[in-house]
């Protein structure tokens, strides 16, 4: 299924996105002296999510292929909900995904003094105003797109009236929600953004920066156009809801700029998956509500979380690559995620041997005293990545699948008088079998083995139609092992206005198994990589410790959700 979609994406994908193109043109023309300088805004009151892996992409690979610069400012205006964990997880994420802002790190709050004159500045020239009245109260005043708003009954104060509040509000002498100021545009445009929006609200809760220094603060349309005006930004990459805000972006920007020079908005489509919550708000009552272990849950979109499951930066650049930019709103099947990690880990990941659900095999005609060396390749697709040593002896572990009393047609795996070959090692044939009296469970296979059948030898050459990877029995480890589906059961859980997004949450999201490993990975480090052969990538967890080895699930060898019928 991804490999089709895949198709599709290469076949529609522009050679270069039509951002980049507006972008070549303004550097043709020499706007702005023919510079490029872009920003990455994240407000930091959540984890950072796949979704914001696209615009991080777009704005710090513009920069470096144009051969500018990207800043990385926090849009910290609200301190009710941000917090100084939320910043630090930001530059981890960022720099994970291999981007560096250089020393041009910035907050909105930088500017809350320029941001504070400026607002003085726009109610002297009778551009602003303070207005006493209620939220509720503006908004219905605000009408509707097909109906011209009514103009505040304060709209008409004086200059020096609207200067008095406003500071006294900075001073603390009103309470939170009953004054803001508003800008004085056009309360009957047809953009209802431009209907005399407010641009500062009372906020008494102190800010992880500035301390009790300002009662008020800036909202976003705001502080976002004057702050990329401070930094000289050149183009201004948002996502598509903010297209309504442009209008305003460049109002406020006609107010406040001395010069040619100017910040250009340019809108591009958000980031959705299929099986996946994108809000910040959702994801945070996810974790507050205990339903996923933390934002960095390897089931979570969070980029921390990808991280922790076994994704790769490069995997998840090559998929924004993949998807592309566009001013169409649509959502991509994750499917096309978990196909570029596969490609990627191809590559990259050591191939091991891992057991996750363990039935013994004991070799009868096998020494039971003798342990050989088999040679394994780690990975076939780079030669420079070598082999490893594995220990061979009578009794081994094979997958429970892998073995059928009565197998149907066209099973190629070991059964009743059938021949598998052993990856790395011999040719063995099934001979007998023993059940659990009680339950009817298969506990042990016993077979035959062919010593001239071994990797290397004589009969190496011989053919069986199946090849089944295993461990040693008494060198396997125990490890603890994390299986993960997807994380709801709709594939747009977001968009099921009558339902909440709880409801699709799937039960079987996480399972967790003890299996037998091989024992190389005895000193397998947390954030390392391996393929389990015939089984998928595997990573090592945050929570694994010598002695104690904790494997997550990345992603599947093939994509099981292709052929099954969703909800």
């Amino acid at each position: 299924m991804s490999e089709e979609i895949l198709k599709e994406k290469e076949d529609s994908k522009p050679s270069i996105s039509f951002i980049e193109q507006f972008i070549i043109d303004d550097l043709k023309e020499g706007k702005n002296s023919g510079r490029i300088h872009t920003r990455f805004p994240p407000e930091p009151n959540g984890y950072l999510h796949i979704g914001h892996a696209k615009a991080i992409c777009l704005d710090f690979g513009m920069a470096v292929k144009h051969g500018g610069k990207c800043n990385l400012r926090f849009d910290d205006t609200n301190p009710v909900k941000e917090e100084v964990e939320y910043i630090d997880s930001i530059k981890e994420d960022i720099h994970w995904l291999g981007f560096d802002w250089e020393d041009r790190e910035f907050y909105a709050s930088d500017y809350f003094g320029k941001l504070f004159e400026f607002a003085v500045d726009l109610i002297k020239k009778g551009l602003a105003y303070v207005d006493d009245q209620p939220a509720d109260v503006i908004s219905a005043q605000k009408g509707s797109p097909t109906q011209p708003g009514e103009e505040s009954p304060f709209r008409k104060r004086s200059v020096a009236e609207n200067l008095d509040l406003f500071y006294r509000m900075n001073e603390g002498e009103f309470d939170e929600g009953s004054r803001v100021v508003r800008a004085k545009i056009d309360m009957t445009s047809p953009n209802m953004h431009m209907r005399d929006p407010i641009i500062y609200r009372i906020l008494k809760t102190p800010h992880h920066r500035t301390g009790d220094k300002w009662k008020v603060y800036p909202m976003y349309d705001f502080a976002h156009g004057q702050s990329d005006y401070f930094e000289g930004i050149t183009h201004s990459l948002c996502t598509l809801e903010f297209e309504v805000h442009r209008p305003l972006y460049d109002w406020l920007i006609d107010q406040l700029r001395t010069s040619d020079y100017r910040p250009r908005q340019i809108e591009f489509n958000r980031l959705n998956l299929t099986y996946t919550i994108m809000s910040k708000r959702k994801l945070l009552e996810l974790v507050r509500e205990g339903r996923v272990s933390g934002w960095d849950d390897p089931r979570m979109p969070t980029l921390c979380g990808l991280r922790r499951r076994g994704y790769t930066p490069g995997s998840i650049r090559n998929f924004v690559d993949m998807i592309g930019y566009t001013k169409v709103e649509a959502i991509n099947d994750v499917s096309l995620l978990e196909y570029a990690v596969r490609e990627d880990l191809n590559l990259k990941a050591p191939r091991v041997f891992g057991v996750l659900d363990p039935l013994k095999v004991i070799i009868t005609n096998y020494p039971p005293d003798k342990v050989e060396e088999t040679e394994l390749i780690n990975n076939p697709e780079d030669e420079s990545m070598g082999s490893r040593k594995g220990p061979f002896c009578n009794e081994i572990y094979i997958e429970q699948d892998d073995f059928m009393e009565n197998p149907p047609h066209k099973y190629f795996r070991l059964a009743p008088g059938t021949e598998v070959r052993l990856k790395g090692a011999y040719i063995i044939k099934c001979e007998s079998f023993r059940k659990n009296e009680k339950t009817g469970k298969i506990e042990e296979v016993y077979c035959t083995y062919d010593p001239e059948t071994r990797s290397g030898g004589p009969q190496a050459g011989r053919k069986v139609k199946g090849t089944l990877h295993w461990v040693a029995v008494p060198h396997s480890i125990d490890a603890e092992v994390r299986l993960y589906d997807r994380l709801f059961i709709h594939e747009d859980p977001a968009g099921q206005k009558d339902h909440d997004f709880r409801e699709f949450l799937n039960p079987g999201s996480l399972r967790i198994i003890t299996g037998k490993v091989e024992p190389s990975l005895a000193s397998a480090l947390p954030g390392d990589k391996f393929q389990f052969q015939r089984l998928g990538y595997f990573c090592v967890d945050t929570e694994s410790r010598p002695g104690m080895l904790v494997f997550n699930q990345t992603v599947s060898l093939k994509d099981s959700w292709g052929k099954q019928v969703t909800v």
